[in-house]
């Protein structure tokens, strides 16, 4: 459902946010979508086990996990960081994962980086036996068939489609389902336009650039690049100036506007993902950079299981903690 945003904005601009996050207790935003037609494909092959990859907070570990144990298959999660092997009970997205029945693979963050070549996956499969393997993040053709599905007819109204870019799946989705006069805008939770440990270090060059990127970015997947591989449609452009910092960094600035979006709308935002897009879209409005009289659609992805890491990891630090009262 969409919800409209009771925000005072500027030059008749009007905002709403499609509630993704409500579609499921557990399995929530454009997990659930990801995972539909994934679980159908490992049905129809007679799978009995999904394995997938991920980090400590992974909403995606914590979704596979549930949507395992919901539709009877038996799950395994390759985690990052072996460190996280005895710290299960420390970690409420893992310890939830375990209490769905997934078991864990904990490998270093070099060997993780080595997650999509034949000779990892061979070991996985030697270890393990056959199994249905997603993709981290869970992008994959049937990923985006199922994010076309986010928007609906009654959608067309919107003159701007925004949403958080993480693996490229749910932008793909919402660009190729978009109707032909919306433009789709794309925050990602990255810093930079490439891809995170989408390339095992040896395959880099070792000529770096001044923002630690090596020069030779054809050995690299780039967002766009993945975006381009299964979109159809060009009415997209991604801003890159709303990261905070790179994937799961905050500042004291990014949740005071959680908390206050909260208190002003009743809507809870992760600040991993769709908090950081939120806050990006407000900005632009402020900055005029939408035309007057814009309608704009948010694209609320889920991700709120996140909240009580990183309230952990916030506290560690005598910051403020994301509360939603």
């Amino acid at each position: 459902m969409n919800q409209k945003i009771t925000y005072e904005l500027p030059n008749g601009i009007s905002l709403e946010i499609k509630r993704e996050d409500l579609l499921h207790p557990f399995i929530s935003g454009n997990k659930f979508r990801k995972l539909k037609y994934n679980l159908l494909q490992a049905k129809a092959e007679n799978q009995e086990t999904v394995l997938t990859f991920g980090g400590a907070y992974s909403n995606h570990i914590a979704a596979v996990a549930y949507a395992g144990k919901e539709q009877g298959f038996k799950t395994i999660g390759v985690i990052r960081g072996d460190e996280l092997g005895d710290k299960i009970a420390e970690n409420p997205t893992l310890q939830f994962a375990q209490e769905c029945g997934m078991q864990f693979e904990f490998v270093t963050r070099e060997a993780y980086r080595f997650k999509t070549e034949p000779d990892f996956i061979a070991n996985l499969k030697s270890k393990f036996g056959s199994f249905y393997l997603v993709p981290e993040g869970g992008t994959n053709e049937y990923a985006i068939k199922g994010c076309e599905e986010i928007l609906i007819e009654e959608d067309a109204k919107f003159d701007y489609i925004c949403c958080a870019v993480g693996t490229g799946g749910t932008i793909s989705g919402i660009i190729n389902s978009a109707f032909p006069h919306q433009k789709v805008l794309g925050f990602p939770a990255l810093k930079g336009d490439f891809l995170k440990d989408e390339t095992p270090m040896n395959k880099f060059s070792s000529n770096l650039n001044e923002k630690g990127v090596p020069d030779d970015l054809r050995q690299i997947t780039t967002f766009s690049e993945e975006i381009r591989k299964f979109a159809t449609n060009e009415n997209w452009e991604l801003i890159t100036d709303y990261h905070f910092g790179g994937y799961g960094k905050v500042n004291e600035e990014l949740i005071q506007f959680i908390n206050q979006f909260y208190k002003q709308t009743q809507v809870p935002l992760d600040p991993i993902y769709t908090g950081k897009m939120v806050f990006g879209v407000i900005d632009l409005i402020q900055k005029d950079y939408f035309p007057h009289n814009s309608k704009i659609l948010l694209i609320h992805t889920g991700g709120l299981q996140g909240i009580q890491g990183m309230n952990t990891l916030l506290k560690k630090k005598n910051k403020t903690v994301i509360q939603f009262q």
